[in-house]
């Protein structure tokens, strides 16, 4: 580590992506995830998955694809410990200049992580992240979430523009920066981000499906609705006042993207 917190990179971790997936009950969906990363044309790339203590039989498969390739890791923890701290868990492991995230159930498209490696190299983006479809329990199209094409940390205030599943963050110019343990983490953790670069700029192709489960927290609006205002309110540090501007933004937003 440098004086100022971020990582030197040796010759093998240049370039390399690390993608962290936490795994619990994850049996349905974990062996498509994995096949959407190693169909990915960018190749320089390590998996780290954590077993979040799981009572399902998911790390047979898990385990099957770690023997036939060495990129794919698997982490077991040996208690729960939720989907932010066994995404910490895999950040601390991590050994890539890039990291990027892929939960259990969602899918990349093929060349997910050549064009976002491309665009940020091309663009001197230290974060980016894009589009990305949003698909049923049977993999089947719901709608697309298109992505503002440019955005500041105040528009991210307004609206989480990074879904967690498209997002990537070079720690080799930030640091690692670790999510926080309460709902809506993935959101805390962008907004960190884009704290730490002011702006950046986004892939307006959509290059991931998000799939959208009866119990997933896109599903429950209210409790997502609390978690955003407790966000701006304890992890942000947001007056009353200012916390409800920005609340009223999300709610517009939210209802314009239909979660």
């Amino acid at each position: 580590m440098n004086r100022n917190g971020t990582f030197k990179m040796d010759d093998f971790q240049m370039n390399l992506v690390s993608i962290i997936t936490p795994s619990y009950n994850s049996l349905k969906f974990i062996a498509q995830t994995i096949e959407s990363v190693i169909s990915q044309t960018y190749q320089n790339l390590e998996m780290i998955v954590i077993d979040d203590n799981s009572p399902d039989k998911a790390n047979e498969i898990i385990e099957e694809y770690c023997k036939k390739d060495s990129r794919i890791k698997l982490i077991k923890l040996e208690k729960n410990i939720g989907p932010a701290n066994a995404r910490n868990k895999g950040i601390k492991e991590s050994r890539g200049k890039y990291i990027a995230f892929l939960d259990s159930d969602d899918i990349w498209l093929p060349t997910k992580l050549e064009k976002q490696i491309k665009f940020m190299q091309d663009n001197d983006l230290a974060v980016t992240c894009s589009s990305y479809h949003t698909i049923d329990e049977d993999g089947k199209k719901i709608n697309t979430r298109v992505v503002k094409e440019s955005f500041s940390y105040r528009d991210m205030l307004k609206s989480n523009y990074i879904g967690n599943l498209t997002g990537i963050y070079d720690c080799e110019k930030l640091g690692k920066i670790y999510m926080d343990n309460v709902g809506h983490e993935d959101y805390t953790l962008w907004l960190k981000v884009i704290k730490k670069v002011g702006k950046t700029k986004a892939i307006i192709e959509p290059l991931a499906e998000y799939r959208i489960l009866s119990n997933s927290i896109s599903a429950n609006k209210l409790k997502a609705m609390l978690w955003t205002w407790k966000i701006y309110r304890k992890n942000v540090g947001l007056n009353i006042f200012k916390s409800s501007y920005y609340f009223m933004h999300y709610l517009y937003n939210a209802v314009s993207k239909r979660i």
